[in-house]
């Protein structure tokens, strides 16, 4: 846990790069990281700080909704990219590297719609401990990543989020809908519609954290370790196997390891 000195050398460190970029422009998904980011550039820079979202077909409607009613309360500025990501190559494809392709694409479009401005992004010190072949996209386009730099880890942005009063503070980890295909794997978008209903499904009985992770016609659900037990219930894990096969899946099954990010990257290892 950071002390009160480390907490405020790094605040110190994140209003400084905020404002010596002048203009800055926010890739806003919504999570804990870009809602941290994009409060903190409202505080230093006001006006002069905007909101990009990029809506697509690997945002959830729910997400999409919350970027807009975060902007509306902190009283930023959001423009709206429609976006498909079907018109990225190699997306549908889905190889090891897709989030490269998809990201590069996305941030093109990101600076063609914010000129004048820095485009920033909310990576953190926790991005560079896994395979993300997205981060290549983000140094290629020399995207600002303001937390990376200051050195903040997501706990530390959970933090400061909670001591900000954010509602974000406590929000699941995010991540595209794309991220729930193996590798190699067609993705299509009644795919990624079957994925955002069956997640959708598990989350209106009251769980967080929960990934479907796709496999074929099989769904494998990770869950967070203390839900388990919970899913494994007869009643809740026949009404869950009932709903994902009206959403087309075969199989249903119950990942024992629990949620964790990145597991498509495990065969990777």
């Amino acid at each position: 846990m950071m002390q009160d000195s480390d907490i405020k050398n790094i605040e110190k460190a994140l209003t400084e790069l905020i404002r010596t970029a002048g203009k800055l422009a926010v890739a806003f998904s919504g999570g804990v990281d870009s809602s941290y980011l994009l409060y903190k550039a409202h505080e230093v820079l006001g006006d002069d700080s905007i909101a990009v979202t990029v809506k697509s077909q690997v945002l959830t409607d729910e997400e999409f909704s919350e970027t807009v009613e975060f902007c509306r309360k902190l009283g930023a500025k959001q423009i709206i990219i429609d976006f498909d990501v079907f018109t990225t190559p190699l997306f549908a494809s889905n190889p090891p590297d897709r989030c490269y392709h998809c990201k590069r694409n996305i941030f093109e479009n990101i600076i063609k719609a914010a000129p004048g401005y820095v485009i920033a992004d909310g990576s953190n010190t926790d991005d560079t401990g896994d395979y993300r072949p997205g981060m290549r996209a983000i140094k290629e386009l020399n995207i600002m990543s303001p937390l990376m730099e200051a050195g903040l880890s997501k706990n530390d942005i959970r933090l400061l989020s909670k001591e900000a009063g954010l509602s974000s503070w406590d929000h699941p980890s995010a991540a595209c809908l794309a991220s729930r295909f193996a590798y190699g794997e067609k993705i299509t978008a009644d795919g990624l519609s079957q994925v955002a209903a069956a997640e959708k499904y598990i989350k209106s009985l009251g769980f967080k954290g929960i990934r479907v992770r796709v496999h074929g016609n099989i769904a494998r659900i990770e869950a967070l370790s203390e839900d388990i037990t919970l899913l494994s219930a007869e009643n809740t894990r026949k009404a869950i196997s009932a709903e994902f096969k009206k959403l087309g899946f075969k199989y249903v099954t119950l990942d024992l390891d629990g949620y964790r990010t990145g597991s498509m990257n495990e065969v990777l290892k």
